[in-house]
């Protein structure tokens, strides 16, 4: 639960970064709402994203996992769906925005790096 919560909270950082950065395209209402789409983001990337992951399989090989990025914008989205206070306005904001959260991500996954084998 603890890494859960690590996760979530560097998943938030790069949210609000996106947010700055793409000011305009993307919308956080309060610090609250940042926290709820971070939560949010991580449940979805949890239980949907496998789902629509192995579903476009084929459109992944054969874009070489470019697609990928698709499939990560779909997610912003779908939180952007579910909260209010959150908008990610197009597609290339939502791409933007999971290439960002991504970053941020893979940052965390590095600071709470099990080395047990």
């Amino acid at each position: 639960m603890a890494k859960f919560l690590v996760r979530a909270v560097f998943a938030a950082l790069g949210l609000w970064v996106a947010s700055v950065l793409l000011r305009g395209s993307i919308y956080v209402a309060n610090t609250g709402t940042l926290i709820v789409a971070a939560l949010l983001l991580g449940v979805v990337n949890a239980f949907v994203r496998p789902i629509v992951t192995i579903l476009t399989l084929p459109l992944t090989i054969v874009t070489l996992g470019l697609f990928l990025l698709i499939v990560n914008a779909m997610m912003i989205g779908l939180v952007d769906l579910m909260l209010g206070g959150f908008d990610v306005r197009g597609l290339f904001a939502g791409i933007m925005a999971a290439i960002i959260t991504g970053i941020a991500s893979w940052i965390g996954g590095m600071v709470i790096r099990d080395d047990r084998a």
